[in-house]
């Protein structure tokens, strides 16, 4: 699909460069990006898509089984466990809109956390507490995976309390601990939430600085999906196009 994505880009003599873009200057226009390896580009206008990176627990193992029974996106890979059980781990909103929407899935769903109560919200708590498929284990932080060349077979969990190990099965493993924007790079250049999303004007992927837009997962801490980034990277390239007329460039 993403060659694909570049096939079209190219027909409308779209120029593609690879490279890590190590700095940015927004301070005036044209804006200046220089990369890894020195190299600087400049640019009248700019489009941000820089994404959200999962927050991982930061297991070797983790990272081992990633893509064979490890996810961090419920609604990507959900479906592929239909009918297994498999394990959640987190405490917010977002984990236990990960459960629940699993819960429609699979046969059993089991939810970690390292505290012994949630953070999420009261309707998403009552909402996971009432469905039948979720269980809860509490004061419990998963230190393994296990599995083998097949793929992922289960967990290792210590509770924090006791310091008691046990191992459990499970055919996927889901974390949901949050999401990091990928906004470093702009800090202190552009208006940027709580959480270091980018703001943008209400409607559009306008920026706090003119000539500067938004697009996908870095200005989106809602919803995080394929299709609402597509839709804001469109929006952006009309934002883009507009504003490079009205500036007469």
């Amino acid at each position: 699909m993403m060659e694909q994505f570049m096939a079209q880009a190219r027909r409308f003599d779209t120029n593609i460069i690879n490279g890590d873009v190590v700095s940015a200057d927004l301070s005036q226009r044209p804006f200046r990006l220089e990369q890894s390896k020195g190299e600087v580009l400049t640019c009248e206008t700019l489009i941000i898509a820089t994404g959200a990176s999962a927050r991982w627990l930061g297991l070797e193992s983790e990272q081992q089984f990633n893509g064979r029974g490890v996810s961090a996106c419920a609604t990507c890979d959900g479906f592929f466990f239909r009918n297994q059980d498999v394990a959640v781990v987190g405490g917010g909103d977002t984990a236990m809109e990960e459960a629940l929407y699993l819960a429609n899935l699979c046969r059993s769903v089991t939810v970690f956390h390292r505290r012994d109560t949630l953070r999420a919200s009261r309707i998403m708590q009552e909402r996971a507490f009432k469905h039948e498929k979720i269980r809860f284990f509490w004061n419990s932080a998963v230190e393994e995976v296990l599995g083998d060349d097949s793929g992922m077979a289960g967990v290792r969990v210590k509770n924090l309390e006791t310091n008691a190990v046990a191992e459990h099965e499970f055919t996927g493993l889901f974390v949901a601990i949050g999401h990091t924007p990928n906004t470093k790079l702009f800090a202190g250049q552009l208006a940027m939430d709580g959480n270091g999303y980018l703001e943008v004007r209400p409607g559009t992927t306008f920026t706090s600085v003119s000539g500067v837009f938004a697009a996908g997962d870095v200005a989106d801490p809602t919803y995080r999906q394929a299709v609402t980034a597509a839709g804001t990277g469109c929006m952006a390239a009309i934002d883009a196009e507009r504003w490079l007329a009205e500036q007469e460039l």
